[in-house]
């Protein structure tokens, strides 16, 4: 059936055919430039801010959240096998570190506590045990994150940790996002993405991180979404970790399903001694 040139064979036109051929033509151009306005990348609707400015609403985050309660559904890699599983974190700023993994059917599978640079670590499925100093590797023995105890300790508070004396680069742009680059004395850097919300307010919240160590070639990389706010500060919802030259698919994936800010622990939160008849185990790096 022929709709357009009813009644006419085949090659033949008229005024309404041409008109709406000219018509299709037409919307096809428009949803064209519609799609290219849709891909023209976000500008700022404020004054480019300067290192410092961001340097000093980092530092500012960092002064009002110095710790946390969390209750998380965490996916990585425990034991050479990828887990999913609850995890309950206890996290401050300063690097101590509290974490007990649970499996459905079958409890409590491992714990790691991290306090004063020491770690020790549990895995109650084997009944063994490992502690020594929290090395990177040490630290990420139950949730695979093998950075430095503060640096995971702010990656779960929702920011990033650098060293005293680290010096503020330049700002750049990327994906909606002022990018903060950061150098520490120790050679390593750092870009903090740091999302404006409301243009006409100087407070941004951190959307992503990456860092590569001194000589390194790759980048470990941090994604911070689902962003929720409490006493004027955002929070991740979810949080995704990938190791240098690696996805997030391969990485990382914490879900917070419960979050008390600044909570205050008692002394012996951070402690975790190996229960009776676990074997020692050598630590790793």
């Amino acid at each position: 059936m022929n709709v357009l040139g009813k009644d006419r064979p085949l090659g033949c036109t008229s005024t309404a055919t041409t008109t709406t051929s000219w018509g299709c033509c037409g919307t096809a151009v428009l949803f064209l430039l519609l799609a290219a306005c849709a891909t023209v990348p976000a500008q700022r609707t404020y004054p480019v801010p300067s290192a410092d400015e961001l340097l000093a609403a980092l530092r500012a985050r960092q002064a009002a959240a110095h710790s946390l309660n969390l209750e998380t559904r965490t996916t990585s890699w425990l034991g050479g096998e990828r887990v999913r599983g609850t995890v309950q974190m206890l996290v401050e700023r300063v690097g101590n570190l509290r974490f007990e993994a649970e499996v459905s059917l079958q409890g409590t599978v491992a714990a790691l506590a991290v306090h004063d640079n020491t770690f020790v670590f549990v895995d109650h499925q084997k009944k063994t045990f490992r502690q020594g100093p929290a090395t990177p590797g040490n630290v990420a023995s139950l949730i695979r994150i093998p950075l430095p105890a503060q640096a995971v300790a702010a990656i779960l508070l929702g920011d990033v940790f650098f060293l005293e004396g680290s010096k503020a680069l330049d700002v750049g742009w990327d994906r909606g996002a002022d990018v903060l680059h950061l150098q520490t004395p120790d050679g390593d850097e750092l870009w903090v993405s740091l999302h404006r919300p409301a243009p006409l307010v100087a407070a941004w919240d951190v959307v992503a991180v990456a860092g590569q160590p001194a000589f390194a070639r790759a980048r470990w990389r941090v994604s911070y979404e689902d962003l929720q706010h409490s006493d004027g500060q955002s929070f991740p919802g979810f949080i995704r970790f990938a190791e240098p030259g690696r996805d997030f698919d391969d990485g990382v994936e914490i879900k917070v399903r419960d979050r008390i800010v600044n909570p205050l622990f008692p002394a012996d939160a951070f402690l975790l001694a190996p229960p009776p008849g676990y074997l020692p185990q050598k630590s790793g790096m």
